[in-house]
């Protein structure tokens, strides 16, 4: 069995704004948009969507397969996969780019202005699949390379295997074409609302010729937690999981795809995935980064006590102990 990760792997220069962009955006000048925001703490960090979800995994027990293309300055990255168990067969690494770097400046209200240089990532990563086995493999296309979200969703569909399509980040660089395939055959669409409503103004698509292509929209509401939505219409609100302390939301969306991940893998049903999905997500809210929250099983089958009232049937072993640290 294997999970395959298709995103992107980046480093995050983590910025906070000790207001609100609300306050400084005027709707009627925005056509003239000229804004300065003083940042109080910036942090370099692990990240990208591919690295991101197999960290959470690998905190699941899980060893997801990253495919994605990284840069000459990718050494450090590197070691911290093979330290927690991950391989890089998936990845490329290319001499002649950086590894790409996202820019994200959050305010107090957990909005967030993102800028974003793919660098090695407008390389494709070219893997090529040898083993696929649509009985027991999963795998999730998230923002990465355009050429290998569409590659990968053909090959996906043609084989058989079960993927989630979250386009996300990458709905700018993408063609209505591509989002077309992408959704064609997915076990699910996961995306924000914000982005739900771009994929529909990109495609001219409805969220009910959506589910005509994909049998399930899940739709994440930052801290008003998730809406399932099936192809027969019926709709679930998932409230968010108990946080101990807001720490920074980036990278929630990702903890919350490898929760929905491992949630597949078990069989359980699409509520409880979403359950464990908004979960895994509150430990990284806790956490300044994306790659910095822990937890077993312990502590996971507790936050879902404390939040759900419920336990759901969760066995497994972080494939490493202790969190993880900001790049030095």
């Amino acid at each position: 069995m294997s999970v395959y990760i298709s995103g992107s792997l980046a480093y995050d220069r983590v910025m906070s704004f000790p207001g609100n962009f609300s306050d400084y955006i005027l709707p009627d000048k925005i056509h003239m948009l000229n804004v300065c925001f003083p940042i109080g703490h910036i942090e370099e960090k692990r990240g990208g969507t591919a690295g991101n979800i197999a960290y959470t995994l690998a905190l699941l027990g899980e060893k997801g397969l990253i495919l994605a293309s990284a840069g000459r300055d990718f050494g450090s990255y590197k070691d911290f996969l093979i330290r927690i168990g991950l391989s890089l067969e998936g990845i490329f690494q290319t001499p002649d780019e950086p590894t790409a770097g996202a820019y994200i400046t959050t305010d107090k209200k957990s909005n967030q202005i993102t800028g974003f240089h793919p660098a090695a990532m407008n390389i494709p990563c070219g893997y090529s699949f040898p083993l696929l086995d649509p009985d027991l493999d999963l795998a999730i296309i998230a923002p990465s390379n355009p050429a290998d979200m569409e590659a990968h969703a053909v090959i996906y569909r043609e084989r058989r295997v079960r993927y989630i399509f979250d386009p996300g980040q990458q709905l700018a660089s993408m063609t209505p074409e591509q989002i077309r395939i992408g959704l064609q055959g997915a076990l699910m669409l996961v995306s924000n609302d914000y982005e739900l409503e771009l994929i529909c103004r990109l495609t001219g698509l409805e969220p009910a010729d959506i589910l005509k292509l994909t049998p399930t929209i899940i739709t994440t509401l930052g801290e008003k937690g998730s809406r399932l939505t099936a192809r027969d219409g019926a709709t679930s609100l998932i409230p968010p999981a108990r946080i101990k302390r807001l720490g920074d939301p980036t990278g929630a969306g990702d903890a919350y795809r490898a929760g929905l991940l491992k949630g597949l893998l078990l069989g359980l049903s699409m509520e409880d995935c979403a359950l464990l999905g908004s979960a895994c997500a509150s430990f990284c809210v806790e956490k300044q980064g994306t790659q910095e929250h822990y937890f077993d099983e312990a502590s996971l089958g507790q936050r879902l006590q404390e939040s759900y009232g419920r336990s759901l049937p969760l066995r497994f072993s972080p494939l490493f102990t202790g969190g993880s640290r900001s790049i030095s």
